[in-house]
């Protein structure tokens, strides 16, 4: 099964209508995500708790990471630089921290509330090579958006 991405955006709007807490708002996106492709192995946030780091917040799949610092992994170049992370082949990405070993790919994107501060990144891991598309990042980013910078 591969996502729809237009009518899972629906879900998620229609589920997240008024709501404002930024926790109940990952726990709906990352869930409605996880079950909507069958790509997606573990799908979650990790959260901005302090100044640098990151801590694992709502997320669908086995246990992740508690924490990641901005200058570690995927996640933490997502955060530090502010761009979507599309990465193929995880073992070839230097300092990728392996919370998982049956990850093979994934893409990462920084989440901005409505005032433009980062608030998280949303990890979606795969355990099949090359599984993710500029058009899987585009789409996952109008859905961030839609649901935190409004």
């Amino acid at each position: 099964m591969k996502i729809n991405y237009a009518e899972t955006a629906q879900i998620i709007a229609s589920l997240t209508e008024g709501e404002t807490d930024e926790v109940a708002l990952m726990a709906t996106v990352a869930c409605e995500l996880h079950h909507a492709d069958d790509r997606f192995d573990w799908t979650g946030f990790y959260r901005v708790t302090e100044p640098e780091l990151l801590k694992i917040g709502p997320y669908q799949g086995g246990h992740g990471c508690l924490q990641i610092p901005f200058s570690r992994g995927v996640c933490g170049a997502a955060a530090r630089t502010g761009e979507v992370q599309l990465v193929d082949d995880v073992d070839a990405f230097p300092g990728h921290i392996a919370c998982a070993s049956s990850t093979r790919s994934e893409v990462v994107l920084p989440v901005w509330n409505a005032d433009g501060a980062l608030i998280a990144v949303l990890d979606i891991d795969s355990d099949q090579p090359a599984a993710f598309t500029q058009n899987d990042a585009d789409a996952l980013a109008k859905i961030l958006s839609d649901t935190f910078a409004r």
